[in-house]
């Protein structure tokens, strides 16, 4: 099962190459997630809605895209096009990654007309009579976004994605350059991390690192939102301290020779559709700048990485993570470690 993300400024002609591109890639279906944000406020309060200017920063729309297109190629099959503006890397690795953990593959296609063509087809774009103030508030949320989209091809998403530039293109011929493109080969699965959802509690192993500051070390995954901390899921039969030895190892390059001390055991509530379970936390010390200086990404599993003082991880860290991170801290300054439950110590 594969995803065909048509990816683009708006007014790129995303929309119109996906209709004609589903003629010409056999056994595929158009998947549209505007119908995802149409159905939102039906979904969810008004006042809810009205903290966010864009669907795509609800956490409800991201999730949904994922679910749907997952439901869709389960009855169906085949190919997916999906024709969407993508423009937050964040964004873009939650969707990908969750379609990943469900073993779906995903090939990012960007359409990149000059700058001068998206404007003048920003303005002779048809707008639906029926939308209240609707060509004036399209066409100028079209033309606010230009910079976004700017912004996006110079940092990331020239690098991430198969260009095509289609300024002189038909719908029907950009749609033909991208069917070939996928036939061919020549537009590659992306390359994102592939971590199967559990079906039950799981345990998971973090290892705490720090510089000679006494800042610790966060890393920025690809396949999930949020910072976290260097570990992962403890396999079968693996120890946790040594799965997180493991972790560290294939996250950042750094081997741990020492099996690091338990900080804390903080038992996480399930929260569907998550399944909860337990999460340790362990020390493994401070590195000093040579070893720092060694710290690598390798693969597509994380984004970034970063050494943070406590108050700074406040504002990275999901509140339950950065609670488990402040008790780990306290637990290294006693000596002692400490049991929480959702990241608060009980006995």
């Amino acid at each position: 099962m594969t995803v065909v993300w048509i990816n683009g400024a708006f007014g790129a002609g995303k929309t119109t190459a996906a209709r004609e591109l589903i003629e010409l890639l056999p056994n595929s279906t158009l998947f549209d997630p505007e119908v995802i944000g149409g159905a939102l406020p039906h979904l969810l309060p008004p006042k809810h809605l009205a903290e966010v200017g864009d669907f795509q920063d609800l956490p409800i729309w991201r999730r949904l895209v994922i679910d749907t297109a997952a439901a869709m190629l389960a009855e169906l099959g085949g190919t997916l096009v999906v024709p969407m503006t993508l423009l937050r890397q964040e964004y873009r690795d939650e969707i990908f990654g969750g379609l990943a953990a469900r073993r779906i593959s995903v090939q990012h296609l960007l359409l990149a007309p000059a700058e001068t063509i998206l404007r003048e087809r920003i303005a002779g774009r048809e707008i639906p009579p029926d939308l209240p103030d609707g060509e004036i508030r399209v066409r100028q949320w079209s033309y606010d976004h230009i910079e976004p989209y700017r912004a996006a091809l110079a940092s990331w998403l020239t690098a991430d994605a198969h260009l095509v530039d289609n300024s002189a293109l038909t719908p029907y011929e950009t749609a033909a350059r991208i069917a070939e493109a996928v036939g061919s080969g020549t537009m590659p699965v992306c390359d994102i991390v592939q971590t199967p959802e559990p079906t039950a509690e799981t345990v998971a192993a973090g290892v705490l690192l720090f510089d000679e500051r006494d800042r610790v070390l966060l890393v920025d995954p690809t396949y999930k939102a949020g910072w976290e901390f260097p570990g992962g899921v403890v396999e079968p039969g693996e120890a946790p301290a040594r799965a997180g030895m493991r972790e560290v190892t294939e996250e950042t390059g750094i081997e741990l020779d020492d099996v690091p001390r338990l900080l804390v055991v903080d038992w996480e509530q399930p929260a569907p559709p998550g399944y909860g379970g337990l999460r340790l936390l362990f020390d493994g010390g401070r590195l000093d700048a040579a070893e720092a200086g060694r710290l690598l990404l390798p693969g597509p599993e994380l984004r970034a990485w970063r050494f943070v003082s406590e108050e700074e991880a406040a504002d990275l860290l999901p509140p339950v993570r950065y609670e488990r991170l402040r008790w780990a801290l306290r637990a290294r300054e006693r000596g002692a470690a400490l049991y929480l439950e959702a990241g608060v110590p009980v006995g």
